[in-house]
């Protein structure tokens, strides 16, 4: 073997090593947020949760119920939609209207307002939103009924412009959900973890994001992010641009992952992961020591299959596997199969190479390049293309 190929080799071992501390600190971050005292219930202003939709999703009634069922004094519950004939328009008019404190708007209205769809159907819905405490949240997601608390008790800090809750993935029934899943839970969660936990506080997750109003349009208002895809992370920079924080809800929210097909699931992999790169492209490019098992397979390939290699995967294997099933316990996941386990990790390398080497996404029948702030350029000839 070369001198360059041994030292390639030692550096991904080196690279290994760090990589399977991550793992053991990420899971142990989670465990210790999950078991963290869950504090009362503090001021409970009204809150505006606004919830864009588009579709009727697998469990989508489910979905919606629980954030009907909440246990809070007063709060609405806005519904948008494009188009008025939109299935999802069903599955709300099927909601019980009886929720005690609980009040239901619905608009629908195909107006269009920039080149990201689901900011333009807010857009649509703002003139609606009567509360000063707003919450935008998925349609995907499902909740308990702490969850409007868990979003208002952090505002008791004055220094707290905008809550963001963490999410579990659950799948529906079929493998691709699964590997979906497993890429939040074991990937994206405790990541978010462990980045608080070592100070980045910048994190702002689009499953659910709750502001003040004042705060809101202080930063430019929604308009600003009518042509951004990580439209998460633009409104927690506006936030931080006015010198507040982001605070961690309590409770992680759990979202419903549903991917049909291996092509599906590879397609909204990379258009995150091209979407992360493009506005923090040095922590998107360090993030490789979050996949130990792949550079040690990269360090024996490299190396002609030294002890040294051999040795660091066996290492990374054992420490990923143990990751995985501690996250599980701390989630009150099942625990998943070997092979699925082994799939997602060659998944997960191959999203990350192919994000690093590129910024053009596909969303919705449309195509685009992510721009650093951000902002979504459409690829010529596409524009137009129905969504």
């Amino acid at each position: 073997m070369s001198l360059v190929g041994q030292g390639l080799s030692l550096l991904l071992i080196a690279l290994t090593a760090a990589g399977c501390l991550y793992q053991v600190a990420s899971a142990l971050l989670v465990r210790r947020f999950q078991a963290a005292p869950k504090p009362g219930a503090g001021p409970r202003p009204p809150i505006s949760v606004m919830k864009p939709l588009c579709g009727a999703e697998p469990r989508m009634d489910e979905n919606l119920s629980s954030c009907l069922r909440q246990d809070y004094p007063e709060f609405q519950l806005v519904f948008g939609v494009a188009d008025p004939a939109d299935p999802a328009l069903a599955v709300v008019r099927a909601l019980p209207g009886d929720q005690p404190g609980a009040e239901i708007s619905v608009v629908a209205d195909a107006a269009s307002h920039g080149r990201n769809l689901k900011v333009g159907n807010l857009l649509n819905m703002w003139p609606l939103v009567r509360h000063d405490l707003i919450a935008i949240a998925d349609s995907d997601i499902r909740v308990d009924p702490h969850y409007l608390d868990d979003l208002a008790a952090p505002f008791a800090d004055t220094k707290v412009g905008v809550v963001t809750s963490l999410y579990v993935g659950r799948p529906v029934p079929g493998p691709c959900s699964a590997l979906g899943a497993m890429g939040i839970n074991h990937g994206f969660l405790p990541g978010a973890v462990l980045a608080r936990a070592i100070g980045r506080k910048d994190g702002c997750f689009g499953a659910t994001m709750a502001v003040r109003r004042s705060v809101l349009e202080a930063g430019g208002g929604l308009e600003r992010l009518s042509d951004v895809l990580a439209d998460d992370w633009v409104l927690g920079k506006m936030v931080r641009d006015q010198g507040l924080e982001i605070a961690l809800a309590a409770r992680p929210v759990d979202i419903m992952v549903h991917e049909p097909d291996l092509k599906s699931l590879l397609a909204h992999e990379i258009r995150w992961g091209r979407t992360i790169a493009a506005v923090d492209r040095p922590s998107y490019m360090a993030s490789v020591i979050t996949q130990p098992v792949a550079l040690a397979l990269l360090a024996v390939l490299v190396g002609g299959g030294s002890a040294w290699g051999l040795t660091a995967l066996a290492i990374a294997a054992l420490c990923r596997w143990w990751a995985v099933r501690a996250e599980e316990k701390a989630l009150g996941l099942p625990p998943s199969g070997v092979g699925l386990l082994a799939l997602r990790e060659i998944l997960s390398f191959v999203v990350y190479v192919v994000a690093c080497c590129g910024r053009t996404v596909v969303w919705r029948g449309r195509r685009f390049v992510v721009q650093p702030d951000g902002t979504l350029a459409p690829v010529e000839g596409t524009e137009g293309t129905k969504p």
